[in-house]
């Protein structure tokens, strides 16, 4: 396993869902999700300057494909967003599958006691963290990072 912090994103058309992890890739927490700016550049900027704050050494996105292996407006809104941020940074960006990890992250905040209405607010930043855990666990199994690179995916 790779040492170094990783930042894993759950893209979402109203916030952007947050997540890090400490560098041994231990414990992944939530950060505070933002809100999804008006143009893609705006939302890049933000995502840039905390790669820089955090030094991460690769950005996880989450690659929304349907059930079915599908591609949706959701996959092509996440990968042109990955995409963006990949060329505003010196950090690989990977696209990790993200197939369940909302519905797993709402599961785990209703075990937590947390209601629908305060769920809302946090759901992004517990699915990011999803998305980090399983991109996490593929490496430590395989031994090679997950998914794949933003830069060699097609739409």
């Amino acid at each position: 396993m790779r040492k170094g912090k990783r930042l894993a994103i759950d893209v979402g058309a109203v916030r952007i869902g947050l997540a890090s992890c400490d560098p041994d890739g231990i414990l992944s927490s939530p950060l505070t999700a933002i809100p999804r700016a008006a143009s893609n550049t705006e939302t890049v900027q933000a995502i840039a300057k905390l790669v820089s704050e955090l030094a991460v050494i690769e950005v996880l996105v989450g690659d929304p494909i349907s059930l079915s292996g599908n591609t949706t407006s959701s996959t092509r809104d996440a990968r042109e967003l990955a995409a963006e941020i990949a060329s505003a940074i010196s950090v690989p960006v990977r696209l990790v599958d993200e197939r369940l990890t909302t519905v797993s992250a709402q599961a785990k905040l209703r075990q937590s006691g947390i209601d629908s209405r305060e769920a809302k607010s946090l759901i992004d930043s517990a699915s990011a963290v999803e998305i980090l855990e399983q991109a996490l666990n593929t490496e430590r199994s395989t031994g090679k990072p997950p998914g794949i690179l933003a830069a060699e995916i097609d739409g």
